[in-house]
């Protein structure tokens, strides 16, 4: 038979290592587990689950070095910086093709690329006329018209 204080007598807990304490809360924080999913799943109190996650939250954000709403600026900043990339490169693309007349992009790359590209060739093509070699447009200039029309 068990005595009054036996019954009574706290569970002994192992020591926990910093590593699985941050762990733990980083885990809960970022919705991954429930706090009381991870009292049953590391045999540890709510409690103290509780207590790591106020003393330790701060310290697991330093750790990851920003917080989920400045690592969500920075990638949309480094998206729209690789779009402008893209546009570039297309914008040159379609260029040598102009100039030279060989199709590259068809041949090495993406369909969803391709399309892109001849787009941009056909909006190029009507907004300076044709091309010539040099990829100086061929399109008079104003001292040309005015000539012409003085000349006349």
């Amino acid at each position: 038979m068990k005595t009054q204080n036996e019954h009574c007598r706290k569970k002994t807990y192992e020591k926990v290592t910093l590593e699985l304490k941050l762990l733990v809360v980083d885990q809960i924080q970022n919705g991954q587990i429930s706090t009381n999913f991870a009292s049953k799943k590391y045999d540890i109190p709510r409690t103290t689950i509780g207590y790591w996650i106020k003393k330790y939250s701060t310290l697991v954000q330093q750790n990851t070095g920003m917080s989920k709403i400045n690592e969500i600026k920075k990638l949309k900043e480094r998206i729209e910086a690789l779009e402008f990339i893209k546009d570039f490169q297309q914008d040159i693309i379609a260029d040598m093709e102009i100039i030279t007349g060989v199709d590259l992009s068809k041949k090495s790359l993406p369909k969803t690329l391709v399309k892109e590209i001849e787009l941009k060739k056909k909006n190029r093509l009507k907004e300076s006329g044709s091309i010539n070699v040099l990829g100086l447009v061929n399109k008079p200039s104003t001292k040309d018209v005015k000539n012409k029309k003085s000349n006349k």
